[in-house]
């Protein structure tokens, strides 16, 4: 169920893709040394990390990042990802990195001096410049015998890119302006289907919208979000009509409804399609009392 790969990238420096593309949650336990930094994002969907045996989660979600580092005892990795969701993370021990910002020792927050043997914990949004590098690990689709050379400077560059704390995407000296440019605008299309769903604009009308041609919208939307405009859509409304119906607020017809289905029958047909149930069966298996 779901598959990851893990790309050694040098000595204690490890690339972990996750990919989650069934209805099901996918559990993924790993051991993680003392000393090594994880870094984690979200691509696509919600995950969760837990902790001390279930006491404890952090979850992350689409287009977030989360930075663990605990030098005094092991953070082994217990991850459940959600249906239809893609994590990459980076595990790097303290000693690798400290190689590679040397230099800058005080500018990185758990690197200073006073921190060194503290735990250390941050989580941020992913920036258009890094989008585009995780997007570029997910769809590799280069000759093998380059592939740990390509996983490695693109290693290097979303590390380089997490800590840039300057980045503006409106800046001219900006070396991905074009590019940043484009997947701030694919964004902000996601943004506006998933605030209209039950009547979406159509495709060249969205594309209008977020200044983009019909051609970039759909080619952005896929290699961001890994699924077509509409096929984003309606894994979210099936969710989204599947946390209603948890609820117990509302009926079969006015989830339909909700979500932009003017008869029942097409609901139930587009929820069977997606559960391989009808959304009556779906209620009665999480309350048979119903």
């Amino acid at each position: 169920m779901g598959s990851q790969e893990v790309i050694k990238i040098e000595e204690d420096f490890i690339l972990i893709r996750f990919q989650n593309d069934e209805n099901d949650n996918m559990l993924v336990k790993r051991p993680v040394d003392q000393g090594l930094i994880q870094f984690h994002f979200g691509i696509k969907g919600k995950a969760k990390f837990v902790f001390n045996q279930g006491t404890y989660a952090l979850d992350l979600k689409e287009e977030q990042s989360l930075l663990l580092y605990n030098p005094q005892k092991e953070l082994p990795l217990n991850l459940e990802l959600a249906p239809n969701t893609w994590v990459i993370s980076v595990i790097i021990s303290i000693k690798k990195f400290h190689t590679l910002f040397s230099t800058e020792a005080e500018y990185i927050p758990f690197l200073s001096s006073e921190n060194q043997d503290k735990k250390y914990y941050n989580d941020g949004k992913i920036s258009p410049s890094m989008s585009i590098v995780l997007s570029q690990i997910f769809h590799f689709n280069l000759n093998p015998s380059i592939k740990n050379l390509y996983y490695r400077g693109k290693g290097y560059e979303l590390l380089s890119l997490y800590f840039n704390r300057t980045e503006d995407p409106n800046a001219e000296q900006c070396p991905f302006l074009i590019d940043e440019e484009n997947v701030m605008k694919i964004r902000q299309a996601k943004e506006i289907i998933l605030s209209n769903i039950a009547e979406p604009p159509g495709l060249q009308e969205l594309a209008d919208k977020v200044g983009l041609n019909l051609k970039k919208l759909k080619m952005g939307f896929k290699q961001i979000y890994g699924d077509t405009v509409y096929g984003f859509l309606f894994d979210y409304k099936m969710d989204y009509a599947r946390k209603l119906l948890d609820s117990g607020s509302y009926n079969v017809n006015e989830v339909g409804l909700k979500i932009g289905y003017s008869t029942g029958s097409h609901f139930i047909a587009a929820f069977k399609k997606k559960y391989a149930t009808t959304p009556k069966k779906y209620l009665m298996s999480i309350n048979p009392n119903t």
